[in-house]
């Protein structure tokens, strides 16, 4: 029997690491109707928090990328985590406002950076020469996997218990996934005196970063800012954020509730759109090796352009059956836009700074996510209803797929 790369068990811990942080960070989508019930809080002020979690996630992106080449990606890891842990710890005794900001906003939202962020080009570029592409769609999966697949549970759990019920479990989560990290997660694949997989020789590992991470981390933006590429890359990314997590990640729920669907059944279709997503987004990294990504992505935001655009009218037909048709159609394109846009990054500005590169992109992604999150409850409150956010929503979509055409194709650099 042939023995399994550890490569592989790498990519497995890594998988289930995002999961976890996946599922403590979109939770905020299920946990809004019950602060405001218990607490008195407006939705707007809750959004609010969640908004910040959001943009600060993203915003540090880079940062963690920076940390990781100084300190190690192990360390920054368990940091992480362990950061996810005390927030969702002190989320039981938040009284105010202010509290949620702190714990939803800046602790949770840090703490679930680096997993959601630049971990999944780091993972590959280090541990896959071979399918890198297919790692990274297999991890990028991860992402919105996590962040959907368990919200029914969570949901069901609030409705039958309480909030804290929901609180508890997701803690219980990040514990174990803490303990799995420190005994198994390892740098590089020297440390295992292995090749990455697909290679024969073992590559011996860069030597940490001596100079100050933030400095480098702002360097690589400044070289950011002066290509056309990175502008395009990013921008369409803004608009990913925008119309993902920010938008349907945050309100999809409270929008099914407002045309009086149970939220466990809104949960659900949020659960069925993570399910298509590990399915859609694995076969884009597998695509993204073979065809051109340009027009890979292309597709990508305009037909999910045109499923939010669609999205008022299957909910005012009252059919769960266009309902289910969205969560699926949209799930597969949910994340999809991640793999061609790490390869477009790879592609044009080398492999070494591509993770930096991305991280930046992601920043974008999560101001764009952060807007949406805080404007939905908005518009929420101005006209009573979510469909003109929606709507907007699709339009930016149907613009994303004009940037990314306009990149000029490149051939992929060849250096590890």
């Amino acid at each position: 029997m042939k023995k399994i790369h550890f490569s592989w068990i790498i990519l497995i811990v890594t998988f289930v690491s995002i999961i976890s942080a996946g599922i403590i960070r979109s939770s905020s989508g299920v946990f809004i109707v019950p602060f405001e019930e218990q607490f008195g809080w407006a939705r707007s002020s809750i959004s609010f928090a969640f908004a910040v979690g959001l943009f600060l996630y993203g915003l540090s992106g880079p940062f963690m990328a920076a940390f990781v080449e100084k300190y190690g990606l192990k360390r920054m890891m368990l940091i992480s985590m362990s950061m996810l842990v005390v927030g969702l710890a002190a989320t039981f005794v938040m009284k105010t406002e202010w509290q949620l900001i702190l714990i939803w906003g800046v602790v949770i939202g840090l703490g679930s950076s680096l997993f959601l962020t630049v971990i999944s080009p780091t993972i590959a570029n280090r541990w896959f020469v071979k399918k890198r592409g297919l790692a990274l769609g297999i991890l990028t999966a991860a992402t919105a996997t996590g962040q959907l697949v368990l919200l029914p549970i969570l949901a069901t759990l609030i409705e039958n218990y309480s909030w804290h019920a929901a609180i508890l479990l997701i803690l219980g989560i990040a514990i174990v996934m803490l303990v799995l990290i420190l005994v198994v997660m390892k740098n590089y694949p020297s440390e295992k005196g292995i090749a990455p997989y697909g290679e024969e020789d073992i590559i011996e590992p860069p030597p940490f970063t001596t100079g100050n991470p933030f400095i480098h981390a702002l360097q690589s933006l400044g070289e950011g800012l002066r290509s056309r590429v990175f502008w395009l890359l990013a921008g369409s990314f803004f608009i990913c954020g925008l119309s993902t997590s920010g938008l349907i990640g945050t309100h999809f729920i409270s929008y099914c509730i407002s045309f009086e669907i149970p939220v466990v059944t809104a949960a659900s279709m949020l659960s069925l759109m993570g399910i298509f997503d590990l399915v859609g987004t694995t076969f884009s990294g597998w695509l993204s090796d073979r065809f051109d990504n340009r027009w890979l992505l292309f597709w990508y935001y305009g037909l999910r352009g045109l499923s939010l655009l669609a999205l008022p009218v299957a909910l005012a037909s009252g059919s769960y059956a266009w309902l289910v048709v969205f969560a699926v159609f949209y799930g597969l394109d949910w994340i999809a836009t991640v793999p061609p846009t790490v390869a477009l990054a790879r592609q044009h500005f080398g492999l070494q700074k591509s993770a930096m590169m991305y991280g930046w992109m992601v920043a974008f992604h999560q101001v764009g996510a952060g807007l949406a999150a805080y404007s939905g409850g908005i518009f929420y409150e101005a006209f009573a209803s979510y469909k003109l956010a929606f709507v907007l929503a699709g339009g930016f979509c149907l613009l994303a797929s004009l940037f990314v055409i306009g990149i000029k194709k490149q051939k992929e650099p060849v250096t590890y």
